[in-house]
């Protein structure tokens, strides 16, 4: 049994930095040596929504680190590799049933955690299909966010909605996922690309990451702004926030189709983490044939990791300016506090 240090949720709202114990990998597993881990705002709607009943509960999903222990079954990993963990599987299409259905074997005070995987954790014991071994030249803090802001913000604009150049884009939310989606539409050369919040300083952030046009939505109205600069609405509208508000929001933005066959309007693709509850105008089916999609994590990690990781190394998506702030593992709250006000731009690390 290894004790390895970690930020667990324990109840709602309510998070404890201690010991956590961790079995020797079974078949399937591996045990990630973790040098950073990547903050992302799942955790705060995690620690908000999730109930005691599912306590303790993991944190994390995207960390790197090198392998220190090896499952006998498991290939793809050797010890002493270094490996991007995540939550999506490697190969990209097993369903959500599989993610939710992992149990790892950790406990913490003499309870089993709840959870697929924890990179809140210095030691990371993980399912194989959640650890993508990558070269050892990424092993970097900075190329963690690769297991969730970049698989989820990129993929969603090249693998979900496909958008091509000259396309009109609109992203809602400028933080680490929200800025993916951001920067692989500008690489993708859509224009106009779009970039909502309601900071100011992200904004401008969100221009050096390619935006060619931002809104404060506080300060103005978001859906007339969007369509005084398209003109005849986007091609696509994502929502990297996940509110209410902002789930309602993204449809009537994008443009209108109309009667026939292939009149088909934008699409509005929802990447933020996902109300129970909205309400959408059913005119905007039919009258508009506009289309509204989900997407979730959509990345193969075996296959666009190295992808994302090139373009970072040749600059064109440049993960150590996208990262701006770091805290120590015991500072997780502190990190999980300033993202849900707002006080990071991009994205923010914890290291140990």
């Amino acid at each position: 049994m290894l004790k390895t240090p970690t930020a667990i949720m324990v109840g709602p709202n309510k998070m404890e930095i201690d010991l956590m114990d961790i079995p020797e990998p079974g078949d399937n597993q591996v045990i990630v040596k973790q040098i950073a881990t990547g903050v992302c705002l799942s955790q705060v709607h995690q620690l908000k929504t999730m109930s005691q009943d599912v306590c303790p509960q993991l944190l994390g999903h995207e960390g790197i680190g090198q392998v220190s222990h090896v499952g006998k079954n498991v290939t793809h990993l050797k010890e002493g590799d270094w490996a991007i963990t995540t939550w999506v599987p490697r190969a990209g299409y097993p369903g959500r049933d599989y993610i939710d259905g992992i149990v790892t074997g950790a406990k913490y005070k003499g309870e089993l955690a709840k959870g697929p995987l924890s990179t809140y954790s210095e030691d990371c014991l993980a399912p194989d299909q959640l650890v993508v071994k990558i070269d050892s030249k990424y092993g970097k803090p900075e190329n963690s966010i690769v297991g969730c802001a970049i698989l989820t913000g990129a993929g969603a604009v090249f693998h979900t909605a496909k958008v091509r150049a000259e396309q009109s884009v609109v992203v809602i939310g400028a933080g680490g996922i929200g800025l993916s989606s951001i920067k692989m539409a500008s690489l993708m050369q859509a224009y106009p690309v779009i970039a909502v919040d309601i900071n100011d300083e992200k904004l401008e952030f969100a221009k050096k990451w390619g935006a060619t046009h931002t809104i404060n939505s506080a300060k103005e109205d978001l859906n007339a702004k969007v369509w005084e600069i398209t003109k005849t609405g986007a091609d696509f509208a994502f929502d990297a926030v996940g509110l209410v508000a902002t789930h309602e929001a993204i449809l009537p933005m994008v443009r209108s189709g109309g009667p026939g066959g292939e009149n088909v309007g934008g699409m509005a693709v929802l990447i933020g983490w996902p109300q129970p509850e909205f309400k959408l105008n059913a005119e905007h089916f039919v009258y508009h044939q506009r289309q509204y999609r989900g997407s979730h994590g959509a990345s193969i990690p075996d296959i666009d990791f190295p992808m994302y990781l090139r373009l970072s190394e040749e600059g064109l998506f440049p993960l150590d300016k996208l990262v701006t702030t770091s805290y120590a593992i015991e500072d997780a709250q502190k990190a999980i506090d300033d993202l849900e006000h707002g006080k990071i731009a991009g994205r923010a690390l914890l290291t140990f």
